[in-house]
């Protein structure tokens, strides 16, 4: 592998000398992105697929009756795993995150080349751990995503054996990757951006990565040790989690272990991945929104001091899922606060994206569409979540389809409306070709309509008090005929959003093949990755030299310049004023 000095920053570049070195060993940070792209998509398709069987058997349990109650418990918990870790966090973070630092910081690559591309190889043999479970005798766990003991790890849980041991080694192989991508990430941002490129200048997406890997750095290993503690109580009979325990009338050999305490540890971890996943989707949404409403963001150093806010508050909120595990109500106070103030910093970032849109020139391209919708869902996930942060309303609410549906509308199709929008905002970035727009409108307004005719119902359910986790319900007073009847239409609506997201694909396969060729900056954007001198950016994306900031992120419709956009490699001067920073 030849080693390429660059004179302007003193980085060695390892370029490629064979396919295998430019496509599967490759060190290219663009590269490294499509790769965690690809392999946290399909592993995604898997827990989609999951959750299909799962609305089939609640929908229409007398139909479909192929789905066993263990196998049902199994789905929801592998579905649950792989949706939050393997895919959001990884697509955000490992994908985007990877391909969009160096890009837009003026960065030649990541810092540390080879244990980026080691962090993606730990990540994927993650992935073929989590996924071997599906073939052990046991099947994979059936402990639900959370893994709570002392369930999890008993006999006659579904995968007691080998696939709750499969699972947490698959998460603390996951931590190991995310801990080499985020080093990376950090000291890329801190030292590698180019000259004139303040902190103050980055664009938001930038920001927001930063600060979600920071946060993943520090709340990861709560769950790193609490896994490894788990494997211990497993394999060797430890009792960190499990207590003295009768079973079938036989003392088990635990005794002293806190059940509670693996809720903490795993709830510390739990709450801030909630915005490892979101804070990413913040920056990459508010990029979009300016870009296509040709508008500067408004309150960007409030936006900035938002996204620190939000990272901060976050490690002080994570017993706010812990209401009916019987804490001291003092301490259900001190969490019920800290939730309502962690909603202060979040409603400023949303004000400020209606303000970005107000009397802005908003184009209605599809990833604009992707982004207005994230507003749209994220505002009324957020509200149901005022409603869950406060003891006395949570604790009735706290195992029904009211939680399904909060947690999904804002940690499953913000996020990943938010995803639409970034892919194809920068699919001509990334490819070099434009989508086709027509399939792009009609995947946007199915998905966005019916996920609200999965989850909205969801919130009607869970005032009726249906429990969530149930393989089937039954004819029971409790229950009324209406929400079968509602599990039913859900049921339809979901297999409706499933099969639509088909044309994604088929638009993403068209446009490589024959998808019109892109101009280099498709969107006239100022940031500086639509300023590469090739599209796809060639391997040290800049040529002989790297370029030059003088002004910040979102120059758009700046008073006095003939153009509506002026790139961030643009000096200030009198045709080239700044609207300030």
């Amino acid at each position: 592998m030849a080693h390429v000095a660059i004179a302007d920053e003193g980085q060695e570049l390892h370029h490629p000398k064979s396919w295998v070195t430019a496509y599967i060993w490759s060190q290219d940070h663009k590269v490294i992105a499509i790769q965690y792209g690809i392999t946290a998509i399909s592993v995604g398709l898997v827990a989609l697929v999951l959750s299909g069987l799962m609305r089939l058997q609640l929908g229409f349990p007398d139909t479909f009756s192929f789905l066993a109650p263990y196998e049902y418990y199994q789905y929801v918990t592998m579905h649950g795993m792989i949706m939050v870790i393997y895919l959001l966090t990884a697509l955000f973070l490992g994908g985007f995150g990877n391909y969009l630092i160096p890009l837009m910081l003026g960065a030649r690559d990541m810092v540390f080349p080879f244990l980026n591309m080691l962090s993606f190889w730990v990540y994927l043999l993650s992935v073929i751990v989590l996924m071997a479970s599906f073939f052990v005798p046991s099947g994979p766990t059936g402990a639900g995503w959370t893994l709570y003991p002392p369930q999890a790890i008993l006999e006659g849980t579904p995968g007691a054996g080998a696939g709750i041991l499969l699972m947490l080694v698959s998460l603390a192989i996951f931590i190991v990757a995310f801990t080499m991508g985020g080093l990376n990430y950090v000291v890329t941002v801190l030292q590698a951006r180019t000259r004139g490129m303040t902190l103050m200048r980055m664009p938001l997406s930038v920001w927001a990565i930063f600060v979600a890997t920071i946060l993943g750095l520090l709340a990861f290993p709560a769950l790193f040790v609490s896994a490894i503690m788990m494997t211990l109580d497993l394999q060797i009979g430890t009792s960190f989690f499990m207590p003295a325990i009768l079973s079938m009338g036989e003392n088990l050999e635990y005794e002293g272990g806190s059940p509670v305490l693996f809720q903490h540890l795993f709830w510390f971890f739990g709450h801030p991945e909630v915005y490892i996943v979101a804070l990413p989707a913040f920056g990459l949404v508010s990029d979009v929104l300016s870009t296509h409403a040709r508008k500067s963001i408004f309150g960007y150093r409030m936006m900035v001091w938002a996204i620190l806010a939000i990272g901060g508050i976050s490690f002080i909120v994570w017993a706010h899922h812990m209401y009916v595990s019987g804490m001291n109500p003092y301490f259900g106070f001190f969490f019920a606060t800290t939730t309502l103030i962690i909603a202060i910093p979040t409603a400023i970032k949303v004000y400020n994206w209606v303000l970005t849109l107000w009397r802005g020139n908003i184009h209605l391209t599809v990833p604009m569409l992707f982004a207005i919708g994230f507003i749209f869902t994220f505002i009324h996930g957020g509200l149901t979540g005022l409603f869950l942060g406060n003891v006395s309303v949570d604790v009735p609410l706290s195992d029904t389809y009211f939680v399904i549906g909060h947690f999904h509308m804002v940690m499953g199709v913000s996020p990943v409306l938010v995803l639409f929008a970034a892919i194809y905002h920068w699919f001509p970035k990334i490819t070099g070709r434009m989508f086709h727009n027509a399939l792009g409108v009609w995947h946007f307004w199915i998905t966005f309509l019916g996920t609200y005719a999965i989850y909205l119902p969801m919130h009607y359910l869970g005032f009726l008090g249906v429990p969530r986790r149930y393989y089937a319900y039954g004819t029971t007073d409790l229950i009324p005929e209406s929400a079968h009847t509602m599990n039913a239409g859900i049921t339809v609506a979901a297999f409706i959003v499933g099969t639509a997201q088909i044309l994604f694909f088929i638009n993403v396969f068209w446009s490589l093949r024959k998808g019109k060729k892109a101009d280099p900056n498709p969107w006239r954007a100022t940031t500086l990755e639509w300023q590469t001198p090739q599209t796809p950016p060639a391997h040290g994306n800049w040529g002989p030299e790297l370029p030059v900031v003088y002004r910040w992120a979102y120059e758009y419709s700046t008073p006095g310049s003939a153009e509506d956009f002026i790139p961030q490699t643009d000096p200030v001067d009198e045709t080239h004023p700044s609207s300030g920073e």
